[in-house]
């Protein structure tokens, strides 16, 4: 294995499938570089799983729009010094391609930290780091906070946000509004978690 060849992941306990399709494509939690457009599958898989991604356009092709922290774009020839420097911006910005991680007993990890969380926050989180850097819609949300077929009410959304709010505070994380239409859960730049 080369030194530019992304490496597969090392399990130590049994993987999820997303984390197995992850090791039989070779992506990394690291920041993965994809040639552009011809390896955009890949670049698609890594956007979902919230990877940190730097594509290399190809010659005569048009670079694609990249609105997401977590994808940067790099035409060659280029130095090894612009090279390095566009990695090393990807890591500060998308914290380190890692999204924060909610196990089966309710525990909410970021990095090395960690906290508990209700069974009812946990549904909201499902959705919310399935999401991660993206809008989970309001109505969504509300249909995982239901129970029993009946309807959680816009102020229970409400109170739910405000309380996971504070329990992701000291994750280094923060859920921002998204007017009218949902919530984003995203690292939090200005947290001194991070």
């Amino acid at each position: 294995m080369t030194r530019d060849e992304p490496r597969p992941l090392v399990p130590d306990r049994p993987l999820p499938p997303a984390t197995v399709e992850l090791q039989r494509l070779s992506l990394k939690r690291d920041v993965n570089i994809l040639r552009w457009p011809a390896e955009s599958e890949r670049r698609e898989l890594c956007r979902e799983h919230g990877l940190l991604r730097l594509l290399v356009v190809e010659r005569d092709h048009e670079p694609p729009v990249c609105a997401d922290v977590r994808e940067d774009w790099i035409r060659v020839p280029a130095t090894n010094r612009d090279f390095q420097a566009r990695i090393a911006a990807l890591r500060a910005r998308g914290g380190a391609g890692t999204r924060p991680h909610l196990d089966q007993d309710g525990i909410l990890r970021n990095g090395r930290r960690s906290v508990a969380v209700s069974p009812s926050e946990a549904r909201l989180l499902h959705l919310l780091i399935k999401r991660f850097g993206g809008i989970a819609a309001r109505e969504e949300l509300r249909a995982h906070l239901s129970e029993d077929g009946h309807q959680a009410s816009r102020n229970a959304l409400d109170l739910h946000i405000k309380r996971i709010r504070r329990r992701v505070r000291p994750l280094g994380l923060t859920i921002r509004t998204a007017w009218g239409r949902g919530y984003v859960l995203e690292a939090d730049d200005h947290s001194p978690a991070n």
